[in-house]
């Protein structure tokens, strides 16, 4: 199966899901690259090896990456300071590729070997206990990051991707079930005088309407990209 454009460029990128290429992961950045409208210097943990990358499948001069979504530098890891964490599952939610364990009000552990030094469980620690450091030495871009390690971190945004989205719709599902059983309970409530039949016919739009917003909301949300 021939891959699209968009595929192959993704195969080229580190994977990081940092973010500092300005778009909402490596699979957003790669699609905007092949219909042109992102350069291929706009990922700093690919670095200047990751440019030349993408400019030789596209057959494009090799250029500087752009300082503006950041610079080349060795990969970081994210610690916590375990006497600080407050258990607040903020950076958990942040983590792209799910490197962090814990639970509510309860210390979280960074799993080093998991971590792809995003750092985007930085700025959500309302306690500051989350700090970078580097551990590759001087090697940066391509050269402290491997194609193996691309490809793990790749699968395990992927799926933390399908778990949330099927973590919502099971929600979703129970949110309808229950304004269901309310509009149901609603229905078969006694009515014995008008002010009664009033609030009742009340409830029941006002439900009536949430789950119809729920619907539209669903519908937009599957309705396949144009």
């Amino acid at each position: 199966m021939t891959k699209s454009l968009a595929d192959q460029v993704e195969d080229l990128l580190p994977q990081t899901q940092c973010t500092k290429c300005g778009y909402d992961g490596c699979r957003p950045y790669a699609e905007a690259i092949a219909a042109g409208a992102a350069g291929i210097n706009q990922c700093p943990p690919g670095g200047i090896e990751g440019v030349a990358r993408l400019a030789r499948l596209l057959d494009r001069p090799v250029i500087p990456i752009n300082p503006a979504n950041g610079i080349e530098r060795p990969r970081p890891v994210a610690f916590i300071d375990e006497a600080l964490c407050i258990g607040c599952t903020l950076c958990i939610q942040a983590c792209p590729v799910d490197a962090i364990l814990g639970a509510t009000k309860q210390m979280h552990t960074i799993l080093p070997s998991l971590c792809t030094g995003c750092d985007l469980c930085v700025a959500p620690c309302p306690v500051d206990c989350i700090v970078l450091m580097p551990v590759t030495g001087e090697r940066t871009g391509w050269a402290a990051w491997s194609q193996q390690q691309a490809d793990a971190a790749r699968s395990r945004h992927d799926f933390r991707a399908l778990r949330l989205a099927r973590e919502k719709a099971e929600n979703d599902a129970r949110l309808a079930a229950k304004a269901a059983e309310k509009l149901k309970a609603v229905t078969l409530e006694a009515t014995n005088t008008p002010e009664e039949l009033a609030e009742k016919e009340r409830k029941r739009a006002i439900i009536a309407a949430a789950m119809e917003r729920a619907r539209l909301k669903a519908a937009e949300q599957t309705k396949p990209d144009q």
